[in-house]
C-alpha cells in the first residue's frame, strides 16, 4: 500500500509547506491581493487534506462495493483498516473543532448584540456610552444590518478628523464583509494546525486593507496612520480585552507599528519588479499545486483500489 502511506504522509506534510508559501506570497501583495490569497489558501488546503482523509477512510468500504471481502482486502493491504479508522478519528475530530469554531463565532455575535442592545444607532454608527476606549465592527445578526460600535471613551480620545478616519476604517471591514474571511481561516485551522499560522497574517492584512480604505475615504496618509495609532493606544489602555479576533474586527488588531509604518509609505500596488512577480507566481503556483495534489491523489487512491480489487475478484 504505497499510494496508501504516500496520501497519508502528503495529507499531513503539504500543508506545513503550502502555509508557508502562502504567508510569504501575501506578504508581496496589496493588502486587499494579500487577504483573497490568504483565504484562499486556507479552503484550498483544507479541502485537499479533507480529500485525502476521506479517499484512505473510504477505502475498505469501496473494496467491499467491488465486492471483495473485508477479510480479504486486509490480507491484500495490511495497512488498510488501520489507514482508514486513522483516518476516521481524525475527520472525527476535525468535525468537532469546525462546529466548536462556528459556535464560538456564533456566541461572540450574540454576546455583542446583547451587550449594545440598549444603544440607539444613528444609521450604521451605534454609540455606546461607556468610558473604556473601544470600537469594532459588529458584523449583521438575525437581520440586523452590521453596525460599527464605538464607545463615548473612544470618541473623546480622538479628534474630529481622526474619528472620521476610525469610522471609515471599521466600515471598510463591514463593506469588505471581513469576519467572513476570518472565520473561514478559522475553520479551516480546525481541518489542518498548519493553516492556524494563516490566521494571524490574514488579520494583518485585513486591518491594513481597512487602513487603505480609511485612508483614501479622508484623503491623508499621515492622518490615517496618526489616527489608527491613537486608537489603537486608547484601545490597548483601557479595561477590557482587546476585541479584535473573529467576527468583531477592531482598529486595534495586530502589529499596529507596522501598519502605521505602511500607512507613513506610498499606498502598496504589488509586486513591480520582474524577479518579484516571478516569485509571487512561483509561490501562488506552490500553494495551487499543493492543494490540487491532495485532490489528485484522493482520485488516484480510489482508482488504484478499483483496479485492485478487480485484479484480486480473478485470482
Amino acid at each position: 500500500m504505497t499510494l496508501v502511506l504516500a496520501v497519508v504522509a502528503l495529507a499531513l506534510v503539504l500543508p506545513w509547506g503550502a502555509a508557508a508559501a502562502a504567508r510569504r506570497l501575501a506578504s508581496l501583495l496589496p493588502p486587499r491581493g494579500a487577504c483573497a490569497a490568504l483565504t484562499g489558501a486556507a479552503v484550498l488546503l483544507a479541502g485537499g487534506t479533507l480529500a485525502a482523509l476521506i479517499a484512505l477512510f473510504h477505502v475498505p468500504f469501496l473494496a467491499v462495493l467491488e465486492q471483495v471481502p473485508l477479510p480479504r482486502a486486509a490480507a491484500a493491504w495490511p495497512a488498510t483498516v488501520p489507514v482508514a479508522v486513522a483516518a476516521g478519528a481524525a475527520l472525527a475530530v476535525q468535525a468537532a473543532l469546525v462546529v466548536r469554531c462556528w459556535r464560538e463565532h456564533r456566541s461572540v455575535l450574540a454576546r455583542a448584540w446583547s451587550a449594545t442592545g440598549d444603544s440607539v444607532p444613528d444609521g450604521d454608527l451605534l454609540v455606546v456610552p461607556d468610558p473604556d476606549p473601544q470600537a469594532f465592527a459588529l458584523p449583521g445578526w438575525r437581520g440586523r444590518g452590521g453596525r460599527i460600535v464605538v464607545t463615548t471613551g473612544m470618541l473623546r480620545a480622538l479628534g474630529p478628523a481622526e474619528r472620521e478616519v476610525l469610522f471609515g476604517h471599521e466600515r471598510a471591514h463591514l463593506a469588505g464583509r471581513h469576519h467572513l474571511l476570518s472565520v473561514t481561516a478559522h475553520l479551516a485551522g480546525a481541518v489542518h494546525p498548519a493553516l492556524r499560522s494563516l490566521r494571524p497574517d490574514l488579520e494583518f492584512h485585513l486591518e491594513r486593507w481597512a487602513d487603505e480604505a480609511a485612508a483614501s475615504t479622508v484623503g491623508d496618509r499621515r492622518l490615517a496612520a496618526t489616527a489608527i495609532a491613537r486608537a489603537a493606544l486608547a484601545a490597548a489602555s483601557g479595561t477590557r480585552p482587546e476585541r479584535g479576533h473573529g467576527p468583531l474586527l477592531s482598529v486595534g488588531t495586530g502589529p499596529v507599528p507596522r501598519r502605521v509604518a505602511a500607512l507613513l509609505q506610498p499606498m502598496p500596488s504589488g509586486p513591480r519588479t520582474r524577479t518579484t512577480q516571478m516569485a509571487a507566481a512561483g509561490l501562488a503556483a506552490t500553494v495551487a499545486g499543493a492543494a490540487a495534489l491532495g485532490l489528485v491523489l484522493a482520485y488516484g487512491l480510489h482508482e488504484y483500489v478499483e483496479l485492485t480489487a478487480r485484479a484480486l475478484l480473478r485470482l
